[in-house]
């Protein structure tokens, strides 16, 4: 007895000197990304950390082809993978059914890292079900941030220009919508091809599947409204006035401004049934000089512009606004950026069929320390990053790696990452790394750390933001806003209206490339027609979307 008993004393005590990872079961994990994207390498080293740490590996599915028929697809064979990401069309899987609600995982007693991550926005993140209960779907991956707010580069919405173009015409301040086409109408006349003979594209506009916002959104913005969807709201009155404004004579503006520019050659036809791997392409060769787009959309383009050093054709965010003659004379302030917003429903969630809830929640928890957060964000110290006066710093070399789409594949785990809860915006606190010691005031993101920023950028982009007197890219915008209390009408579940709302857009991503592309001459007649058409949707999912945002306000401010 007392050999068994010595022995069971000697197998407990080797079991808790065992890695965590190799205390439970190693098990695969089957992930859905609603977005296209690459596999990461079978070596790559921050996967391999997490298998030895966790017993985890991942087996990773990317979109390709249209997100809804996608997710249509799974949730009517109910063929869901472990973790879900639904994109922009995330209520699509809510509402089938396909998620659980984290709150039976996550709590301030179970969870307690979890928890302080989301308690400060849980008032927009916590949404009640048909039954009243409490609910959680996903935990979003963006836009949770600790500290103020960093504004060094714009990130969403804006008209992007090549600077080569900028530069070509002398580095011009451009604030409108006439001066941004009258500078690409200036340089194309000039180069109407590449070095190699390619035809430069003067402006594309992206129509695909939920990227339609690149037709659709804009005239929002050139009314001086940050992101709101597809509304336009005016915060300035007290009911938070809430209209469509597709069907709007502003609106009207900009199309038979595209109309114009469309028939002097700077929109191809192409364009509109153009898929999103094509558009990624031709903005990986330098050839299109602008667009209207969100910097995270085609990051994959300017990773590739940067790796083939090709730094003239990357793009400048501009905030443009209406010519006061579009607008009855009116002066129209810009505010693209806004205040910190949660990526509210956009993430991952955990399906119905994983076996592993608990684990993934339990990792998830422990993955929000600052070490793993380091990992994640800086890699491995030593050798992707290094500590100088507890400052996070990188070599040039370091630095390039960051910015190689090939690299990170070996070395990063955003296909992971990028769809998980995350710390974001200014470490708060000192973080003890080996015999060394972070402090506070470093930057979770090192595109956010003025070091990097500023001492890693590469000459071209140094030169030219001298020659306005900037120092970062986000000075070619204001300031970022003050968030209304709604926080973003984009994120606003419009299920109640949904057969409306489906047809307001289907009417748009009908009509529109038709408007762009008409004969000048039947313009005015044409877009009378279409409003005439959306009018009936428009008014619905206008009238909802009024009532919704006040719901919103009251349910944030606890009215």
């Amino acid at each position: 007895m007392k050999k068994f008993l010595a022995a069971l004393l000697a197998l407990v005590l080797v079991l808790s000197m065992l890695p965590a990872a190799l205390a439970e079961e190693p098990i695969t994990i089957t992930v859905f990304r609603g977005d296209p994207g690459d596999q990461p390498t079978a070596d790559n080293k921050i996967y391999k950390l997490i298998e030895e740490k966790f017993g985890v590996k991942f087996e990773f599915e990317f979109l390709a082809g249209n997100l809804d028929e996608t997710l249509g697809l799974k949730i009517f064979g109910q063929d869901y993978p472990d973790l879900f990401d639904g994109g922009n069309s995330a209520d699509l899987i809510i509402d089938g059914g396909a998620l659980i609600n984290l709150l039976d995982y996550v709590s301030p007693e179970k969870t307690p890292r979890l928890w302080a991550h989301i308690e400060p926005q849980k008032a927009r993140l916590i949404e009640k079900d048909e039954n009243g209960n409490d609910v959680l779907y996903i935990i979003p991956n963006y836009g949770l941030a600790d500290g103020e707010q960093i504004a060094l580069s714009v990130g969403g919405p804006a008209f992007f220009l090549q600077k080569q173009v900028m530069a070509w015409a002398g580095y011009p301040q451009i604030h409108t919508l006439n001066e941004y086409f009258d500078v690409i109408e200036k340089f194309l006349a000039a180069n109407p091809t590449n070095a190699d003979g390619t035809p430069y594209i003067g402006f594309d506009i992206l129509c695909e599947d939920w990227r339609h916002f690149c037709l659709i959104n804009p005239v929002q913005h050139l009314m001086g409204r940050p992101n709101d969807g597809e509304v336009l709201i005016d915060v300035s009155t007290s009911d938070f006035h809430t209209e469509t404004f597709i069907d709007k004579p502003y609106a009207k503006a900009y199309y038979q401004k595209l109309n114009e520019e469309f028939h002097k050659g700077l929109i191809s036809r192409d364009t509109f049934p153009m898929t999103y791997d094509q558009y990624i392409a031709q903005l990986s060769q330098g050839i299109v000089l602008g667009m209207f787009d969100q910097a995270w959309d085609f990051g994959t383009a300017t990773s590739a512009l940067l790796d083939a050093k090709m730094f003239e054709n990357t793009y400048v965010a501009l905030g443009l606004v209406y010519d006061p003659e579009y607008v009855d004379g009116k002066e129209i302030e810009e505010h693209y950026l806004n205040g910190s917003l949660p990526n509210v429903r956009r993430g991952f969630g955990i399906s119905v069929n994983c076996q592993y809830p608990e684990r993934i929640v339990n990792m998830w928890e422990e993955m929000l320390s600052d070490e793993w957060q380091l990992i994640f964000n800086w890699g491995i110290e030593g050798e992707d990053y290094y500590i100088e006066n507890g400052r996070l710093l990188m070599t040039q070399e370091q630095y390039d790696n960051t910015q190689n789409a090939t690299w990170k594949l070996a070395n990063k785990a955003e296909a992971f990452t990028q769809s998980s809860p995350k710390k974001q915006g200014w470490i708060m606190n000192d973080i003890q790394v080996g015999d060394k010691v972070v402090t506070a005031g470093n930057c979770w993101e090192p595109g956010n750390q003025n070091e990097i920023v500023f001492g890693m950028m590469n000459d071209y982009d140094k030169e030219f933001l001298s020659h306005y007197g900037y120092s970062k890219w986000a000075d070619f915008v204001n300031p970022p806003i003050e968030l209304a209390p709604y926080g973003e009408a984009w994120q606003i579940n419009y299920d109640p209206v949904d057969t409306e709302h489906t047809d307001f857009l289907k009417i748009q991503d009908q009509r529109l490339p038709e408007l762009i592309m008409c004969d000048p001459a039947e313009f005015d007649a044409k877009w009378d027609a279409f409003v005439e058409e959306i009018t009936p949707s428009a008014t619905a999912f206008g009238n909802f979307m009024q009532q919704a945002v006040l719901d919103e306000v009251a349910k944030v401010l606890g009215e």
